[in-house]
Order: C-alpha cells, then structure tokens, then sequence
C-alpha cells in the first residue's frame, strides 16, 4: 500500500518558459515540471522564471521544480523554493512538490540531506525521491539501495529517472525488466512512482503497465528535442496514448485544436 501522495497520476511534461507551460496544460498534462534542461537532468530554473510559470498555470494543474541536486546544499535549495513560493502563494494548487537528485552521494549521506531538505521546504510541499538508472555515472545510491533509504525516509513518490541525458533512455540503459522490478519493488515499499528519462511515446504503455502512476517526458512532448520547444499537439497524443494504455480509449485531451 502506497503513502498519501499528493501528485495525480498521468503525464508530466517539464517545461523551460511560459510559453511551453501554455502549451503543456493545453495539451492535457496533468502535472506541469518546471526544470531548465541546460543546467542538469534535474536543472533548477530561476526563481523568477519558476514563479511566473506557476503564475501562468494558474492553479489549473499542480506545478512541480526540478532543483538540482541535493548535494548542491539542502538550504540552498530549501530557500530557492520557499522564495518561489513566498510570490505564488495564490496560485493553488500552485507548487505541489520538488525533487532534487542524488548524484554525488551515498546512501546515509542521502537519508540527511534528504531529511534536512524536507523539513525546510514549505508545508503541503512534498519532496520526491530520486533514483537515477545510470547510477554509476551519476555517482549515486543504485536504485535498489536508494528505493530502500526513501522508503525509510518517509517518501511518498519515486522518481526513477537517468542522469546523463545525452545518453540512453530509461529502457534502452536498463532493459524492461530491471525497470518493472525496481517499480515493483518500490511499490511493495509503499512508494507511489514516476518514471522519466527520454520516455518515447511508444514506451508510455511498458511505464504504465509496469505500475508507474507518473509518466515524465520532456523530448517526446518537443518538437527538436530535449532543448526544442513543448507543443500542445505532442503532448495531447502522449496523453491519449497514456490513456489508450490505461483502457481508456475514449479520452478527449483538452485544450487540443483539430
């Protein structure tokens, strides 16, 4: 059994500017990520940038912030969210949660600084574990050791994503069944998962039926790429192929013109 997690299920689309937000919630994302893919596989945008997309989304779909990663300094990144909240505190559900990655850590030194992060970003924020596949690049717990720091972290939601973005995917890097094995076994923790990592539309159907409630993407929903730009006509058919892949053939994805 999984613990409250505050983020709803389905597609998630990162976004780097206002205008690709617009284009995320019109194309029927359910969670809009706010991340600058220049800086990392995690890239912290600025806090302005951060707060007029949460603005802009205007509390039609819960926003997430990519912020780094959690050996940039816990209370750096502690006051990088509060400050962004501090100006959107209208915008509800406006910042539902944050996730900083683990590259650079190992286990205990990941159970502190994620504790320590949690306590300082602000109330009703949830904070996302984040295990990276390639974590031998990323210098970080493997995703068995982290799944199971999280679960005695008292996370709610999983992220299992990849550290080198210029690398392969989710699937290519880990092969289905390793994938399927650390979301089953995260889920039997009591962690609700997302998973990520230049997901292509035809691998949305292996993320769901392997129990992932959160499909990430930021490549497949532009046009050029991961440094290219959200469109609204990417996003909506990832949507519908999420729901053709939930047995809900039917969806109508809002917002999305003929």
């Amino acid at each position: 059994m999984t613990r409250s997690a505050g983020l709803p299920d389905g597609l998630l689309v990162s976004v780097r500017s206002v205008e690709e937000a617009v284009e995320a919630v019109a194309g029927g994302a359910a969670i809009v990520d706010v991340k600058e893919p220049s800086r990392g596989p995690l890239g912290c945008a600025t806090e302005e940038l951060a707060a007029a997309i949460v603005a802009a989304v205007d509390a039609r779909v819960p926003c997430t912030l990519a912020c780094g990663e959690l050996a940039d300094g816990h209370g750096a990144i502690a006051a990088h969210v509060q400050r962004v909240a501090a100006v959107t505190i209208g915008s509800r559900p406006g910042i539902a949660a944050v996730k900083a990655g683990p590259a650079g850590l190992d286990a205990a030194a990941w159970r502190e600084a994620f504790r320590r992060l949690a306590s300082g970003v602000p109330p009703g924020v949830e904070l996302v574990a984040v295990a990276y596949a390639d974590f031998q690049a990323a210098g970080s717990p493997a995703p068995a050791d982290l799944i199971a720091a999280a679960a005695e972290s008292a996370a709610a939601t999983l992220l299992i994503d990849t550290f080198d973005k210029q690398g392969a995917g989710l699937y290519q890097l880990a092969g289905g069944p390793a994938v399927g094995g650390w979301v089953s076994m995260a889920r039997e923790a009591g962690l609700s998962v997302a998973l990520a990592g230049r997901l292509t539309a035809a691998e949305i159907g292996a993320a769901t039926a392997s129990g992932a409630r959160i499909v990430g993407v930021r490549s497949a929903a532009c046009d050029g790429g991961r440094m290219g730009r959200v469109q609204r006509r990417n996003v909506g058919q990832l949507v519908g192929t999420l729901q053709e892949a939930r047995g809900h053939p039917g969806h109508a994805t809002p917002g999305v013109s003929p």
